[in-house]
C-alpha cells in the first residue's frame, strides 16, 4: 500500500485523529467527511479528512 493515499480522520467533536484511511487522489479532489465512532467521546460523531 502506497503512503500518499493515505489519510487521517479527526473528530470535529474533540479533535483527536482517531481513524486512518484510503482514498483515491484523482477521483476525490474534496476533502472526505464520515459519521465514525470517537473512542474519546464515546459516541457517533462526524469525522473530517486533515493534512
Amino acid at each position: 500500500m502506497s503512503q500518499d493515499n493515505l489519510i487521517k480522520l479527526e473528530c470535529t467533536v474533540c479533535k483527536r485523529v482517531t481513524y486512518f484511511s484510503h482514498k483515491n487522489k484523482k477521483t476525490l479532489k474534496d476533502r472526505l467527511e464520515l459519521k465514525k465512532f470517537c473512542r474519546h467521546c464515546k459516541k457517533h460523531t462526524p469525522h473530517k479528512e486533515t493534512k
